[in-house]
């Protein structure tokens, strides 16, 4: 697996599409699908910009080693932790208003 698979599995794990993806990084649809392809290089901005925005481990993303996402804050720690002994229905309700606040704070 090499690092253009690993960006699809970070799209994949964030639920999200080619557009959405570019987008929260500041390239377009065009843009993201021709570096997937390898039609064009992936630059080292590029790889530090999915690493900021997305919470994913450079390491990982550059070699496969680790973890996918990384915790980079001790809110983040606390909520994956408390997130993971929540019932499934809790979960559920959690992510579905976490996606809504999303959007919200998108749309600004």
């Amino acid at each position: 697996m090499n690092i253009l698979d690993r960006i699809r599995l970070v799209r994949k794990a964030l639920e999200l599409n080619q557009g959405e993806f570019a987008r929260q990084i500041g390239l377009t649809q065009t843009a993201l699908s021709m570096i997937e392809l390898e039609k064009v290089t992936l630059t080292d901005k590029n790889i530090k910009l999915i690493c900021a925005t997305f919470a994913v481990d450079e390491d990982w993303l550059r070699t496969g080693k680790g973890e996918m996402f990384g915790v980079e804050s001790p809110y983040e720690k606390e909520l994956l932790e408390t997130f993971g002994k929540l019932t499934a229905d809790t979960q559920e309700f959690i992510l579905e208003m976490a996606r809504g606040l999303l959007k919200r704070q998108n749309n600004k």
